[in-house]
């Protein structure tokens, strides 16, 4: 294969395989992952353990990513040091959160990567893909232009389309500025989340109790997909440290 790849494209996306259930599909999806540069595999507590004797038969040579491959206890620890994370799914979800085909939310991906911030992808369990709460942790929904007739792509499948389409990208598209302020990782994007939920349930805000599952979900949403930099929630954060505060505290005896 020519290399057409270079420093300036910035860092491959690390793969999010969530609870895979057969070592074989890990092993599948890291030989697609090898074919096309990229290593940076992480496990969300695969079914069968790790290390898996399968994975490694199955990954057909790909030995450098299975033995690389870090396991996580929970998806957001797997997460916590990206900036921009894509979920993918085949299936309509009716959720407000933005969708795109491979191209331009690998274009996007690139971008962020290209600044020299952390990406990566999410592909759910075999029988069933991701759930909500997972895809609400993205930024973007990416999914697949299949045949509505037969839209069924295992792992292996999904991370060869996503790998093949970063690769290309990558090795076109233009070099961008710098941002002016680092973007917000999952991680401190989550603590926002956090923060809100911390501040607002006592208020009562997320009611009737049968839907306040939701309504938290809906605020991870609508956090997630905005595109914060650092300097940005941290402000947030400070506005929420200061609503918290008991009445009087801190004030300067004016009033």
């Amino acid at each position: 294969m020519v290399d057409l790849m270079g420093e300036a494209a910035g860092a491959p996306p690390a793969i999010v395989l969530v609870e895979p259930q057969l070592g074989e599909n890990i092993g599948t999806a890291a030989r697609a992952m090898a074919n096309f540069g990229v290593t940076d595999l992480r496990l969300v507590t695969p079914r069968d353990g790790w290390p898996n004797e399968k994975a490694v038969y199955a990954s057909a040579g790909a030995v450098h990513v299975i033995e690389n491959a870090r396991v996580f206890d929970t998806l957001d620890a797997a997460i916590a040091d990206l900036s921009f994370v894509i979920a993918t799914t085949r299936r309509p979800r009716h959720m407000t959160k933005r969708v795109e085909g491979p191209a331009e939310g690998l274009a996007e991906l690139t971008a962020v990567a290209r600044a020299g911030h952390g990406t990566g992808i999410l592909f759910g369990r075999e029988r069933w893909g991701l759930e909500n709460d997972e895809i609400a942790r993205a930024n973007i929904i990416v999914s697949f232009p299949v045949d509505p007739t037969f839209a069924s792509l295992n792992i292996a499948q999904s991370v060869l389309l996503m790998a093949y389409e970063w690769r290309r990208i990558a090795a076109a598209a233009p070099t961008l500025p710098e941002p002016k302020n680092p973007p917000a990782t999952r991680e401190e994007v989550t603590g926002l989340w956090e923060h809100f939920k911390r501040v607002l349930t006592p208020t009562g805000y997320f009611r009737p109790p049968d839907m306040a599952e939701k309504m938290e979900r809906n605020l991870l949403l609508l956090l997630s997909d905005a595109n914060w930099d650092r300097q940005q929630v941290r402000t947030l954060r400070g506005v929420l440290g200061h609503i918290e505060k008991p009445r009087g505290e801190g004030d300067d005896g004016e009033g």
